[in-house]
């Protein structure tokens, strides 16, 4: 058991083969959810897992998994490893991909190397985990976990104009499966980092042992368009005013509290979006994460009274649409520990983590106990081209991952 580790040459190809499926023109890998390009990478994945010849199955969602099971341990609930394969717009190549081709090659490993293991493992592969296309992001993960009806899913609407249902029948990939058709025992998701921490800090390894709570909203204030010049402030409708007045309300409270919590107003558009012109709407999202109830509460909160204050004033006009609302994940402090060991097994530096970013491993969490392993970003650059982590570092993630799954296997 000393000497069991990965095929490196296979996983680091693998990654590279899928990484090229969703190129376009420009050499952009652009590999969105239910597009024609997410099928060619879907393919290749089914593909792969049909040469192991795993059990391959399919909800009706589109969340692909495959499981390898023997005779002496059918019926048992399987571990599941996993991430998610589409991408955002002009991506990286192991954001999401990296977690499920790792788990694939822990299989491979394990069957190569004649392991016999308690439980059966399967590989999983969530739809939309990125939400660029069918917003919010990690709608097949929550779909399987039960938070999000599966009705209620497939009618979601693209930003190109289409009915989620409708492509995910087009690509191929409505399968006959109900979602949360396999009950997992525990659930484990390797990913790169996506932030600066285990780069800068030069640690080998997270061992993600929480998860940041993440709201998100676009908010709209309307107000009256006039002139620039000849409006005194004290008769303007200024959509504008209400915006600083409510983000800085929000910055100044987090600083002077000393919250655990971030805001970002990622995107803002303004109508008519004239110079010489007050605007008469501001439409903008807001972004707020805590890794604490406490914090992620209290930011809530403060969200929704400042929006109260501005409407009561009578001037503008205000509008609130809350995407998503996910509370802050602890995740299976067993599961982590194990991967600290996993880790010290192969003499690799670790650290306990908290994610910043989303994962599927956060709504798997709310049905069976889960954990993630960190690999370290170059930079924390990650959504990017740019986006690199060295050879080196992803086969350690994946004998981690490897390791991590036989002490659970065959504990």
């Amino acid at each position: 058991m000393n000497h069991l580790k990965i095929n490196e040459e296979r996983l680091l190809n693998r990654i590279t083969e899928l990484g090229q499926v969703g190129r376009n023109d420009q050499g952009q890998l652009i590999r969105l959810a239910l597009t024609d390009e997410d099928k060619q990478g879907r393919d290749l994945l089914v593909s792969w897992f049909q040469e192991l010849n795993l059990k391959v199955e399919i909800d009706r969602f589109g969340n692909i998994f495959a499981t390898w099971e023997e005779e002496h341990n059918k019926g048992e609930k399987p571990l599941m490893l996993g991430s998610h394969i589409d991408s955002v717009i002009d991506a990286g190549i192991y954001d999401g991909s990296y977690g499920v081709l790792s788990g694939l090659e822990t299989i491979q490993s394990l069957k190569e190397n004649n392991i016999k293991t308690k439980r059966p493992v399967t590989v999983a592969a969530f739809t939309n985990e990125e939400g660029v296309r069918f917003p919010p992001s990690m709608l097949g993960s929550l779909v399987y976990s039960g938070d999000l009806s599966l009705e209620k899913a497939l009618d979601t609407m693209s930003i190109d104009g289409l009915r989620l249902g409708d492509e995910l029948e087009r690509i191929g990939y409505a399968g006959n499966n109900e979602p949360g058709f396999i009950q997992p025992e525990a659930y484990i998701e390797l990913h790169i980092e996506q932030g600066p921490v285990l780069d800068k800090e030069d640690f080998e390894i997270g061992a993600v042992h929480n998860l940041q709570g993440n709201s998100r909203r676009e908010i709209t204030f309307r107000g009256e368009a006039n002139h620039a010049g000849s409006t005194p402030n004290y008769l303007r409708k200024d959509p504008m005013q209400a915006v600083t007045y409510f983000m800085s309300t929000l910055y100044n409270y987090i600083n002077k509290n000393e919250l655990d919590t971030v805001a970002t107003l990622g995107s803002i558009q303004l109508e008519p979006n004239a110079a010489t012109i007050i605007p008469s709407k501001a439409t903008f999202t807001l972004d707020m994460r805590s890794p604490t109830e406490k914090g992620f509460h209290e930011a809530q909160k403060l969200v929704r009274d400042t929006l109260e204050e501005i409407k009561a004033e009578g001037k503008i006009g205000v509008e609130a649409t809350e995407f998503a609302i996910f509370e802050p994940v602890i995740f299976d402090k067993s599961i982590v520990e194990n991967i600290v060991a996993a880790a010290g097994e192969l003499t690799l530096s670790s650290k306990l983590m908290t994610s910043g970013a989303g994962h599927d491993a956060q709504m798997i969490n709310r049905v069976a106990p889960s954990a993630m392993i960190f690999v370290p970003s170059k930079d924390g650059v990650s959504h990017n081209p740019l986006e690199y982590t060295s050879p080196e570092q992803l086969v350690n993630g994946a004998n981690v991952l490897l390791r991590t799954a036989v002490r659970l296997l065959q504990s």
